[in-house]
């Protein structure tokens, strides 16, 4: 079947046994406990919603068919997903090769958090393969990457680094927020762990928190479900029936983002304000071949961009953007615009921003599903005051 296909009806049969309701959609089962049918029953099926929840299931059903992986399991936040992953996987001692170019969270999640637990991480340019074969060590437990990455969308070739991680008994886990299951597909290319901030576009509503990790190894799988039973990290039922929703246009929520990023994108490139614009639909993206071959030939919703301004006039511009709204997050059906140097970066160490060149005229624009000519002329309008 086709993804949207997919996407619509996984999960969502209806019950047709008699004197049962025929919901069309899968229903919000709320309940914290359910009911046994004998007193020295073991935990089967659904006993308490902390270790299964039949809409969370549901939920979890549809995301493992959408990104080809035999399981899913849905958490509280994409950040919740991480660290479920690390708690289950590594241990004291071990260490992770992690792209220099990452959300400012996992940063903080991963040198902040679990170096007190004598975790490890390398942040090296995962652009470059060699980099990968020289910082290997008997330690190196996983490799762990964003392609796209949040905010300069560089490019990995996921399925060359997955190869190497194999040979040396190293996971590969890769987070899949900017592309989705429907540009990108990181398990086919080889890698063992996918994870997702499903709060952006899965969800696409912006009224949502959750994330999810998504994988075929069963070994894998028992470990990841006994840590997030055993730390309750789990996903709530109205979230996630808000994301059995959202993920039903999926498809064609991620084609108008891309078609509207393209053309901002390439409208951005001719202004004189402009001193770069980064997509990697762009001829111009150091990156683009890869991201043809790894990508279904769309690439996503983000386009970022430095501005030719100082502070001051940063903020001229930003007063005078009409339609994006200056906001946290992405991936919503409403097209927002931020500063990773303030925003998501921010708690990022200021030499480490200079080296990644995460300046204060750096802009994240999340292209959402308006029309193209409104957001390119509100574009226009605000850099044309400075």
């Amino acid at each position: 079947m086709d993804f949207a296909t997919k996407a619509i009806t996984t999960s969502e049969k209806p019950n047709l046994s008699e004197n049962a309701p025929s919901d069309v959609i899968s229903p919000i089962h709320l309940s914290s406990t359910f009911a046994k049918p004998n007193y020295n029953d073991t935990i089967q099926n659904f006993s308490y919603s902390r270790l299964s929840n039949p809409t969370r299931n549901n939920l979890e059903n549809k995301l493992a068919v959408l990104e080809n992986a035999k399981y899913a399991i849905a958490y509280a936040s994409g950040q919740a997903a991480e660290c479920a992953t690390i708690l289950g996987l590594l241990e004291s001692n071990d260490e992770i090769i992690c792209f220099n170019d990452i959300y400012g969270g996992t940063r903080r999640l991963l040198s902040s958090i679990f170096s007190k637990f004598n975790i490890s991480v390398k942040y090296i340019d995962l652009t470059n393969i060699e980099n990968i074969t020289n910082s290997i060590t008997s330690k190196t437990k996983a490799i762990w990457l964003e392609s796209p990455t949040n905010p300069l969308l560089q490019i990995c070739d996921i399925k060359k680094i997955s190869q190497i991680a194999q040979k040396c008994n190293i996971l590969t886990i890769v987070d899949n927020t900017f592309a989705t299951p429907y540009l990108q597909r990181p398990l086919d290319l080889g890698a063992d762990i996918v994870i997702h901030s499903m709060t952006k576009y899965i969800n696409g509503h912006s009224d949502s928190i959750a994330g999810a990790v998504l994988l075929n190894d069963d070994g894998l799988y028992e470990k990841l479900r006994f840590t997030s039973n055993s730390c309750g990290m789990i996903l709530g039922a109205f979230d996630s029936y808000l994301n059995l929703r959202g993920i039903k246009t999926l498809k064609v929520r991620m084609e108008q983002h891309c078609k509207n990023a393209l053309e901002v994108a390439r409208f951005l490139q001719s202004h004189k304000r402009i001193k770069q614009v980064i997509y990697p639909g762009l001829d111009s993206h150091p990156q683009h071949h890869l991201a043809k071959e790894q990508m279904n030939g769309l690439f996503g919703g983000i386009v970022s961009i430095y501005i030719d301004a100082d502070e001051n006039q940063m903020n001229v511009f930003a007063k005078n953007l009409d339609i994006f709204i200056l906001a946290e997050s992405l991936g919503g059906v409403e097209s927002l615009f931020g500063c990773p140097y303030y925003m998501s970066h921010g708690s990022v160490d200021e030499e480490i921003k200079k080296q990644l060149n995460i300046t204060k005229n750096l802009i994240r624009l999340s292209i959402g599903l308006e029309d193209s000519n409104d957001l390119i002329n509100a574009l226009n309008n605000a850099l044309n005051t400075i």
